[in-house]
């Protein structure tokens, strides 16, 4: 998953000539589902407790454009999820956010329509936010569940400890001369009878 979020001094959303959505002083955020985002990568996307505290007002916009993959110079969209699936995730989203904040400070755009996106920046301010790839752990160990701190250690822990094959590749071997076979190459120090 995948969004861009602006600062913004107003923000709005037309479709079809209609003004449908529009915010004031707040952020506007450009969201994209990615083809394997899940539940947990849903979660992932949390909002600041300075957005919150500050009261401001959120216009989300859905943008499967985001997850554009150039191919030579033509922009493939194959990462992103069909609309389909993408519609129920991202309405869950909307959901999760007015259970975690005002509900009335939210607004969104209609998912799937051509939209005439106004934002007016301030400051201007942009940050992208990406969940994690499935299944590759977060490097902010704020983000970790218990779990996964500790295979996170253990991991750690274990590229520690050297290996058995490099234990034996850094032992210096002892050679048995008395069984040397004479061969070329052989560079014994002793004198041949």
């Amino acid at each position: 998953m995948k969004a861009v979020l602006q600062c913004v001094t107003r923000a709005s959303v037309t479709v079809g000539g209609e003004q449908i959505s529009a915010t004031g002083r707040g952020i506007c955020v450009l969201l994209s589902i990615s083809l394997e985002d899940t539940q947990k990568e849903l979660e992932h996307m949390h909002w600041s407790k300075s957005v919150m505290d500050k009261q401001y007002e959120i216009l989300c916009v859905s943008q499967f454009t985001l997850q554009c993959v150039l191919k030579g110079n033509k922009p493939d969209f194959h990462l992103a999820m069909p609309m389909e699936q993408a519609e129920g995730f991202y309405n869950r989203l909307l959901e999760q956010l007015h259970k975690t904040y005002r509900p009335g400070l939210i607004k969104d755009g209609t998912f799937g329509a051509y939209m005439q996106v106004y934002v007016q920046n301030d400051g201007p301010v942009t940050t992208e936010l990406e969940s994690p790839a499935p299944g590759t752990a977060t490097s902010d160990p704020k983000q970790l569940s218990k779990p996964e701190k500790q295979q996170q250690r253990k991991e750690k822990t274990r590229a520690k400890r050297p290996s058995e094959s490099s234990k034996e590749r850094n032992t210096p071997r002892k050679e048995n001369r008395s069984t040397s076979s004479g061969a070329e190459g052989d560079v014994s120090s002793e004198p041949e009878p």
